[in-house]
């Protein structure tokens, strides 16, 4: 007989009356309606999302149990969790709690004690004491472990981390997964904290920063269902392979239509992909050369000046001065002896349409000249006169408005850069910028500034958020940040990443005061997560080694009590060993279980190679590539920069010399990346010499 039916026979017994209440529910809603009636197609698009909802409760109904005595209740009474509520049927009752419920969040802030608990309900505080905390897994509709982290009474002796433990040591696959079943204390707080603020969320690598903020959104939705729509919510991640990584969170969470792009991808959109980007200034090629040494950053460095709130300010008083000059006191003559006075124009433009943004400004000024043009045309009572008055006032007016600046982005940002920058622009900026500008061109770091300037000369086009999410926002600038504040009444983000892992320092911030400089006080809150729960004991501390080299000052990472085997530095005597290293390591490696294994290289061009190598041996590897869509699980080769944010069973770090990994805060950063990508096994090797970032 199965131990834990044996153990907890009345779980067995709720686990299947739960099943018996799903399928009850489900066969009440009645077939799929397929017909034209629009009230009918109303309601059944309500059945729809009931299925849906019944089905990710059929699949995990909950995963966890809370014995709650609410004061002035005779006895304890058992609530259990899940990622969906359900009501019984016949009476209302709750019968599973939805884990974002404010009841469910004594399950997450919960972590021992006889202490009487408290939680905010909408009828005020409730308090009461707790009996139990139990945790279940549920796979496959069978209970498979039960793990009680608390029991009023009993010793409670390293019971908290059993579950979590357990939960930690499963096998990676190509997704990330959600964590409501065993979302921390620290974390609970941050999805739970209220809607109007800038979360900034300093978080070690590991701590579950991404799947925080995914739970976040989810949260949102469910308390302020009446306020906010998914579909006004938006994810900015570093790359498309990400977001393909994170895509399963949310629909496993039971919410569906949140936008999830990169930042680049909604610039372009914003400016109707009407701009070129410059060919050659990926991540990768410049920035992570090995040849020669790596350019100093500081903030005159392009990309942190153009990302800079600064340069927005200055931009702003260039954009001003634009808008006061925009128009001359020309009066525009139709024709001889017809003429509208310059003083006529200045009002329409400046008093009537002065609440329009510059753009639509020019074009209702313009349409206003047409009009009153034709009602000069129509005291005109010769047919033939008028035609040729016509003809020639229709010219001029062409002419004339062809002559008023253009309240175009592009156009704008390369005047400014062309002419009048000297002095107010640092010259490495001028000659890191002109020379693409003049070609057509623009680069990451410009798109900040030109969708600024597009929104100043067309407002918000209809655009709103209700959230934002900004994923490694340690390698976004202060302007995106404010250009995305720009859209929203109140600021409502959850701004995530680590300083540590700032692999683009060109263009990203070094300090989180950077980004917090776009609030005010009012609405900044600024967390750190220490805790580490991706990798080994063995794991973290290995990569706290390399820390201290990137100059952050930040603490070592907090491991979770979960031993593993030593990291491995393997010294090589020759290149042409590597291959036969590699094999080694994924055979021993898949023996073992691990069924995502990643050999991390130093940047694209070695990592081709590397892949060449192995095919040619027979090794089959999938290739990641600057602009790949999706990560597809198994052995892959990866450049450590789009390595950040994936995690693997099984990491070899290739070739950690010094020469690959020079003793210097950036390199520091890149090697901390690819260390801290793994979850069970890590793996180094080198020829040559041992990088001194792995020294003490």
């Amino acid at each position: 007989m199965d131990p834990i039916n044996t153990l907890y026979p009345e779980e067995q017994e709720r686990l299947q009356q739960t099943f018996q209440e799903i399928e009850r529910q489900r066969s009440d809603i009645g077939p799929v309606y397929r017909g034209q009636d629009y009230v009918e197609q109303l309601l059944e698009a309500k059945r729809e999302e009931t299925r849906q909802r019944l089905d990710l409760l059929d699949n995990d109904p909950y995963f966890g149990r809370l014995d709650f005595q609410e004061d002035g209740k005779a006895a304890p009474l058992p609530l259990y969790i899940g990622k969906r509520g359900l009501d019984l049927k016949e009476t209302a009752a709750p019968y599973v709690i939805d884990w974002r419920a404010p009841v469910a969040s004594l399950f997450y802030s919960f972590t021992g004690g006889d202490a009487p608990v408290t939680y905010e309900a909408p009828d005020g505080t409730i308090q009461g004491e707790i009996y139990r905390k139990r945790n279940l897994s549920i796979r496959d509709k069978t209970l498979g472990r039960v793990v009680d982290s608390y029991e009023r009474g009993g010793d409670n002796i390293g019971l908290n981390d059993e579950f979590l433990l357990y939960k930690l040591g499963d096998k990676k696959d190509n997704r990330l997964r959600d964590i409501v079943s065993t979302i921390q204390a620290e974390q609970d707080l941050i999805i739970r904290a209220p809607r109007y603020k800038a979360l900034i969320i300093q978080g070690a690598a590991g701590s579950g920063k991404t799947t925080v903020a995914l739970h976040r959104l989810a949260f949102l939705l469910y308390q302020y269902q009446q306020q906010i729509r998914a579909e006004r919510m938006v994810i900015f991640a570093p790359n498309t392979m990400f977001l393909d990584y994170i895509s399963g969170v949310l629909p496993e969470l039971g919410v569906g239509n949140v936008k999830q792009t990169t930042f680049a991808e909604w610039a372009l959109d914003r400016l109707n992909d009407n701009v070129r980007m410059a060919q050659g200034t990926v991540e990768g090629n410049v920035w992570f050369s090995l040849e020669g040494t790596r350019p100093p950053i500081d903030d005159e460095t392009p990309g942190r000046f153009k990302g800079s709130l600064a340069f927005k300010s200055w931009l702003d008083g260039k954009l001003k001065d634009f808008e006061e000059n925009f128009l001359t006191d020309q009066p525009f003559e139709a024709w001889e002896g017809r003429v509208l006075p310059g003083s006529m124009i200045r009002e329409w433009f400046e008093v009537e349409y002065r609440h329009y943004p510059l753009a639509a400004r020019r074009e209702r000024l313009s349409a206003r000249i047409n009009r009153w043009l034709e009602m000069q045309l129509t005291n005109i009572g010769d047919p033939k006169i008028r035609k040729d008055k016509s003809k020639t006032g229709k010219q001029r007016l062409r002419t004339y408005v062809n002559k008023l600046p253009k309240a175009d982005a592009l156009s704008f940002y390369q005047s400014i850069f062309a002419s009048g920058a000297e002095g107010s622009i640092p010259k490495k900026v001028l000659s890191g910028t002109q020379p693409y500008l003049k070609k057509g061109f623009v680069q990451p770091e410009d798109l900040a500034a030109l969708v600024w300037i597009h929104y100043v000369f067309n407002g918000a086009e209809n655009l709103a958020f209700d959230h934002v999410v900004v994923d490694e926002a340690q390698d976004v600038s202060p302007f995106q940040i404010a250009l995305l504040n720009t859209f929203m009444n109140e600021p409502s983000f959850t701004i995530l990443g680590d300083l540590a892992q700032g692999i683009h320092a060109y263009r990203g911030v070094q300090r989180w005061d950077e980004l917090s400089a776009v609030f005010d006080e009012e609405h900044n809150s600024y967390h750190v997560l220490k805790q580490s729960y991706r990798s080994t004991l063995e794991i973290i501390e290995f990569a706290n080694r390399i820390l201290p080299h990137t100059d952050t000052g930040l603490p070592p990472a907090e491991p979770v009590f979960r031993s593993g085997d030593p990291v491995d530095v393997v010294r090589l005597e020759r290149e042409d060993e590597k291959v036969p290293f590699i094999r080694s390591f994924i055979d021993d490696n898949q023996e073992r279980g691990m069924r995502t294994i990643a050999i991390i290289g130093r940047k694209d061009q070695e990592c081709t190679s590397l892949h060449e190598e192995m095919v040619r041996a027979g090794i089959e590897a999938n290739l990641i590539s600057e602009g790949q869509a999706s990560y597809r699980g198994g052995i892959t080769v990866v450049p450590v920069y789009l390595a950040k944010g994936l995690e693997f069973d099984a990491v070899l770090v290739a070739n950690a010399n010094d020469r690959q990994y020079a003793l210097t805060p950036q390199d520091a950063k890149l090697l901390y990346v690819g260390c801290t990508r793994a979850l069970h096994q890590l793996t180094l090797y080198y020829y040559g010499e041992e990088t001194g970032l792995l020294s003490s």
